[in-house]
């Protein structure tokens, strides 16, 4: 276990392989771990360092009630992880919320994101599932955590229809979250919309988006597609949020492919 010292507490790293570096965002109430298969699949190729990182609030990163937990700074989080470790620039992934902090970090920094993809990201913030939705509101989140079995229940019911590794990743995962991570971030994401600032987006993109994803509305694929004509969108028709758990093989293929470009 790896981590460095930021401005606003301390944020934990993965890192696996030697060769160019690729930097990997998880999603809302996940961590690293998501990426894991991913990681171990890319330096195969004996090409790529891949780092995988936890947002303050999540995983293993800094939970102190200080950081503003929002897309704008965990952007900045990005930047200074890369500006630490000495990495001028690289691909960076992202899925879910990690994906539109992606987009973020590319719009501001340009020179920091060499390729930027996202898989199952929301672009406008109003395409997130309702209980997603309602999770930002400040006291609906303090409930959930006063009454445990209702934030138990809520994410039985949004994850219903997913794999039982999905499911414990996501209990495992949101156990390591306190109450102002939770609902600041969700809350933020919610009010998020990129769509008029896409069209500066210059750097190769690309869009992984799960036909059957319940937690971002899919049709995010579509906005991409408009605001950045030269992105690569790639639909999986047997995914829900987690493409890269849901469709690993074929994940991986896309993701070697465009970094080949």
């Amino acid at each position: 276990m790896s981590s460095i010292v930021t401005d606003q507490g301390i944020v934990h790293y993965e890192a696996y392989g030697r060769g160019a570096p690729v930097i990997l965002l998880h999603g809302w109430i996940n961590s690293w771990d998501v990426w894991r298969d991913t990681m171990l699949a890319l330096p195969d190729l004996g090409r790529y360092k891949v780092y995988a990182l936890d947002f303050w609030g999540f995983g293993e990163s800094a939970k102190k009630e200080t950081p503003p937990f929002q897309i704008q700074s965990y952007a900045e989080m990005v930047s200074q992880f890369m500006e630490i470790m000495g990495i001028m620039g690289a691909p960076v992934f992202g899925h879910s919320m990690g994906g539109t902090v992606t987009l973020t970090l590319a719009l501001r920094d340009p020179q920091r994101v060499q390729k930027a993809a996202i898989v199952g990201s929301p672009i406008n913030g109003n395409s997130l599932n309702i209980f997603l939705k309602l999770s930002g509101v400040s006291w609906i989140a303090h409930l959930a955590w006063t009454i445990p079995v209702i934030k138990k229940m809520v994410m039985w019911i949004v994850l219903a229809g997913d794999s039982s590794r999905v499911r414990k990743m996501i209990f495992r995962d949101i156990g390591k979250t306190n109450t102002e991570s939770f609902f600041r971030s969700i809350g933020d994401l919610h009010r998020t919309d990129l769509r008029g600032q896409l069209h500066k987006l210059t750097v190769p993109a690309l869009g992984v988006f799960g036909a059957h994803d319940n937690i971002v509305n899919p049709n995010q694929s579509q906005l991409l597609a408009k605001g950045v004509p030269h992105a690569q969108i790639e639909m999986m028709e047997e995914s829900r949020h987690f493409p890269m758990l849901d469709e690993p093989a074929r994940f991986i293929e896309i993701v070697q492919r465009f970094l080949a470009l």
